[in-house]
């Protein structure tokens, strides 16, 4: 049952990011120009529905569907964040995909997203064998 549920809510979050056009490299582009606002004020509108269900959280005290209390962790700051953002944002801009889109674009036909998924997923098996190795 929970992964009949998970392909479900999997099925709909895609189709919203493909009928939103959040998954359109030509919209990524166009974010990354500055030529237009559509990425930006669904990005901004994300971020505040995330700070205000942390502090509905927090306030509330909610729990997890389990029962279990949720906890918030500080994390502390690391160098590697900025170096991995830029990464992760050069990749964004030359394949116009993050992590979730690419799957709602290999969905929809765009089957050259499957570069950006075996690129995807080769930088998080290099990121998993270096992570030793890293400063922390």
């Amino acid at each position: 049952m929970n992964l009949v549920f998970a392909l479900l809510m999997g099925t709909i979050f895609g189709t919203v990011l493909v009928k939103s056009e959040v998954a359109s490299w030509f919209r990524i582009q166009k974010m990354f120009r500055f030529e237009e606002a559509h990425m930006f004020l669904i990005i901004g509108s994300a971020v505040v529905v995330g700070a205000l269900s942390i502090v509905l959280i927090k306030k509330l005290g909610l729990r997890t569907l389990a029962g279990e209390e949720v906890t918030i962790r500080d994390k502390p700051y690391q160098k590697g964040v900025v170096i991995g953002g830029i990464i992760f944002g050069a990749g964004w801009v030359i394949t116009g995909a993050c992590p979730g889109p690419i799957y709602a674009q290999i969905g929809s036909g765009e089957y050259w997203a499957l570069c950006s998924f075996i690129g995807a997923f080769c930088g998080a098996y290099l990121y998993a064998l270096l992570r030793p190795r890293l400063p922390h």
